[in-house]
């Protein structure tokens, strides 16, 4: 019992130290992006601005607004980048109790999984903001001056970022699931109807109510569904017990 305790407490130390390791190095990367935090928020902003009139400009409504709206954005931006090391303390940590053949599939699934929520963020950023932006601005009547809020924005980025993030991992789920034997590749074929209907309502109640933000988060989840079965065949079925047991003793 006093070996157990030990090892527990050993286990929570450690668990400490990782932790405050990973916001140790998002508190350095934040404080270090601090005098830009003004311009980072400009960035963000830019694919609404471009969509808006010449000479509009956002407004706050808020008394601490202006200040604290850039802080949050800047916050964002130093995890994204301090994301690496976080997961890699995260694997650090998890490593050590892990089978041999998770190793394996672990660590390309966590680093997968981190390229796609980026890369979800990235496609949103670059292509979904400015086609829904211009579209909105298109629609909306010459006699109406628009004004956006910037908290309102920054909560709006937030929900459409998260949105196509999870969105892109899509295939790593797929991937376990097959993986782990949870699912076949034919259950997942012939599960494809259902997927894409729930796409299409995921679409609908995540992005704003406009068909074109709808069909740019649907369309790419039903093809990134595909990516993952097609993948999943590359990858292999289920790991068996004899072969789990097999690896584990070879490591």
């Amino acid at each position: 019992m006093s070996e157990q305790t030990e090892s527990f407490i050993s286990h929570l130390v450690e668990l400490r130290d990782r932790l405050l390791r990973a916001v140790a190095a998002i508190v350095i990367v934040f404080i270090c992006l601090m005098p830009w935090a003004a311009d980072i928020y400009d960035m963000l902003a830019r694919p609404l601005m471009i969509a808006l009139p010449e000479g509009t400009k956002m407004i706050a409504t808020g008394v601490v607004t202006p200040f604290f709206v850039p802080i949050k954005v800047t916050m964002m931006v130093a995890f994204l980048i301090a994301l690496p090391y976080v997961l890699y303390q995260a694997w650090a940590f998890v490593a050590p109790g892990l089978y041999a053949h998770e190793k394996r599939l672990g660590l390309p699934l966590i680093i997968a999984s981190t390229v796609l929520f980026v890369l979800g963020m990235a496609f949103c950023y670059t292509f979904v903001f400015g086609v829904v932006f211009h579209f909105i601005a298109e629609f909306a009547p010459k006699s109406i001056t628009p004004a956006p809020d910037i908290e309102q924005y920054l909560s709006f980025v937030l929900t459409m970022f998260t949105a196509f993030g999870v969105t892109f991992e899509v295939p790593v789920v797929v991937i376990v699931l097959v993986r782990f034997g949870l699912v076949t590749i034919e259950k997942l074929k012939e599960a494809r109807p259902y997927v894409i209907v729930g796409a299409f309502v995921v679409a609908a109640v995540v992005t704003p109510p406009d068909v074109v933000s709808q069909l740019m988060l649907a369309i790419p989840l039903c093809l990134l569904y595909e990516l993952g079965i097609l993948a999943a065949r590359f990858i292999g079925g289920p790991v068996s017990r004899r072969d789990s047991d097999t690896s584990d003793t070879a490591a």
